[in-house]
């Protein structure tokens, strides 16, 4: 299977639209000197091989009210309980993220809520699941890291 490869200006695209996806081609055209179309091509290729995967729209969480933040480690009583629980978990519209992890936890979560007795809540409500044998939470005092180009970038300079 041969291998995609893309070049400086898909690099340039890619890096305007991590920042805004909803950004025109026009836009995009105007600012890397080449056609519209030429933008229309080359994304639509991305999307073709998989690289580009949709788009997303970015929520302002704390404008809404929900400025607290935790993560939560999961336990399960059994391996075999992971899918029922991430089906639960699913069921809590807090639990933004869910990941199956190795190591200390069997299922870690990123919980937003309104407050700690609004987190206090959900996170009884994910203790109660079945198959849950406990959990452990940290607080989010502060989101430091949230670059959705660095990776990006150290990519191209690989290849």
């Amino acid at each position: 299977m041969k291998k995609f490869v893309l070049d400086e200006i898909d690099h340039q695209i890619l890096d305007i639209l991590i920042e805004n996806a909803r950004t025109p081609f026009t836009d995009i055209a105007k600012k890397l000197l080449v056609s519209a179309g030429t933008i229309h091509v080359r994304v639509k290729k991305m999307e073709d091989e998989g690289i580009i995967q949709g788009s997303t729209l970015s929520l302002n969480y704390d404008k809404m009210g929900y400025t607290f933040i935790a993560h939560v480690g999961v336990y399960l009583e059994k391996s075999s309980m992971t899918q029922h629980v991430l089906d639960n978990l699913r069921l809590i519209p807090n639990v933004t993220v869910a990941y199956v992890t190795a190591g200390k936890y069997n299922v870690f979560c990123k919980v937003r809520a309104k407050s700690t007795h609004d987190a206090k809540n959900i996170i009884y409500r994910m203790d109660d699941i079945e198959g849950v044998y406990r959990t452990e939470t940290m607080i989010s005092l502060e989101e430091s890291i949230n670059d959705k180009k660095r990776l990006m970038h150290a990519i191209f300079k690989e290849i």
